[in-house]
């Protein structure tokens, strides 16, 4: 379905919230504006849905519905594909508008979210009928989606024999390439499963732990066991902690800041790495060629009472007095982030992996002139591709002969030994750190390599 989606410049915004409109239609509505949205153009699907709730009309509970549906959606999109392709015996109509990401939205309620099966179907028959193109497919539609709801128990089992059914080829073929099949299968598994949310503490974080209600995870990040409103939580305002993967967070345990030492944190924005730099007491630099991105990273620091010196600029050609530390959390395929960010599976290809990893290779060469003799580099991405992560380090260091690995060891990571590799570099994986639940299992594939200069 997904692949024959052409691309098209700019948003086009769902029609405007009417006082005759069925109730949960115009939730329906933006959930198939935005699955559409994001396969046509590959926009992220936070950016998208950022870009259009605000101008929808939409109450707040719509709202996340909207978001539920379209989430859940590219989650499990390659089952909801391949249960809408096998039943449709002339395969899906060309220019029919909005017909297939509405069926999509529909799919995504039915086999998968707590509603009821008549409101998932009428409603998407409705907006069928408001669609000019999809108008004319409405019976079409209608006797699918009775298929789907009436063959859910066959959907789901044979989606459950298929492991891989949610994972676009490439990245199976690369998964079992490098982690071996049974690794991979997990890999592919956890993705289907609501991701953690974690934070980290500037301070204290066993009293954060608690005060929250969370679980205090080996590595010194706080796992949040129930989902509610981040702004309404104990220390929020205060800022007293921000929200941070667990895996993203070792990158700097690698680095363990000092009071006095001068880092730079390149590619810096959000700023979850920036404030762990800032609140272990050292002086950070956080460079990002983003504004907008910058000004998020100062709000947060704002929030946080930290500080920290912020620079817009360009990476690979920025100049400065070597640093005590380089950070280089470099841009990325982020296929370790597909749990969190499941449209990343189907927005992203092998091309876009090969074009950032000539990126990377300039950021990294830039990195290193900006690392003083003694100093560290450490280099991250949130892939599972080893192109982005172990073949980049090794092509690096070939390059850079007075460059050697310094390998991490358990007692930074909290003991957690099976996510550093036989060169010392971590690896972690999204089935890595079981929890009590599939939910409160897991965290981001993240790749980090220390290197000292020598």
């Amino acid at each position: 379905m997904a692949d024959r989606i052409p691309p098209r410049r700019g948003h086009q915004p769902p029609a405007a919230v009417a006082e005759s409109d069925a109730p949960g239609l115009p939730a329906r509505r933006l959930a198939a504006t935005v699955i559409d949205e994001v396969l046509r153009a590959r926009v992220a699907l936070d950016e998208t849905l950022d870009h259009l709730v605000p101008d929808s009309g939409l109450d707040a509970a719509d709202a996340g519905l909207a978001r539920a549906i379209a989430v859940t959606a590219f989650r499990r999109l390659g089952t909801i594909q391949h249960a809408i392709n096998e039943r449709l015996e002339r395969g899906s109509p060309r220019h029919s508008g909005l017909f297939e990401p509405i069926l999509a939205a529909a799919a995504a309620q039915i086999l998968f979210l707590d509603v009821p099966d008549h409101a998932a179907v009428d409603l998407a028959i409705r907006h069928l009928h408001e669609d000019p193109r999809s108008a004319r497919y409405t019976a079409l539609g209608n006797a699918l989606l009775r298929r789907v709801v009436r063959e859910r128990d066959a959907i789901l089992a044979d989606a459950e024999a298929n492991p891989f059914r949610d994972t676009p080829d490439w990245l199976a073929a690369s998964w079992r390439a490098a982690y071996g099949e049974e690794a991979a299968t997990a890999i592919a598994l956890s993705h289907r499963e609501e991701p953690p949310l974690d934070v980290t503490a500037k301070a204290d974080p066993a009293v954060w732990a608690e005060k929250l209600g969370g679980i205090l995870l080996p590595t010194g990040s706080i796992r949040l066991r129930e989902r509610q409103a981040i702004a309404t939580l104990p220390g929020y305002q205060e800022g007293a902690w921000w929200v941070q993967d667990a895996a993203a967070a070792l990158p700097v345990k690698l680095i363990s800041p000092a009071p006095g030492e001068r880092i730079v944190d390149l590619c810096a924005a959000p700023g979850g790495k920036t404030a762990q730099i800032a609140a272990a007491g050292a002086q950070v630099t956080a460079l990002d060629r983003s504004g907008p991105r910058l000004r998020r990273l100062k709000a947060n620091l704002e929030r946080l009472g930290l500080t920290a010196e912020v620079v817009t600029a360009d990476a690979t050609s920025w100049q400065a007095e070597p640093f005590d530390a380089v950070l280089l959390d470099a841009p990325c395929s982020a296929t370790g982030t597909i749990r969190r960010h499941p449209d990343v599976a189907w927005t992203k290809s092998e091309e876009d992996r090969d074009r950032l990893v000539a990126l990377q290779a300039k950021l990294l060469d830039a990195a290193a002139a900006l690392t003083k003799p003694g100093g560290q580099l450490v280099y991250c991405t949130c892939s599972l591709e080893p192109e982005e992560g172990e073949a980049q380090i090794s092509a690096f260091l070939t390059r850079h002969p007075q460059f050697r690995r310094a390998g991490a060891s358990p007692a930074e990571i909290g003991g957690l030994d099976a996510v550093i590799d036989a060169n010392g570099d971590i690896r972690t994986l999204p089935q890595h750190l079981p929890g009590e639940t599939p939910r409160l299992s897991g965290w981001a594939g993240f790749y980090a390599s220390r290197l000292i200069r020598l």
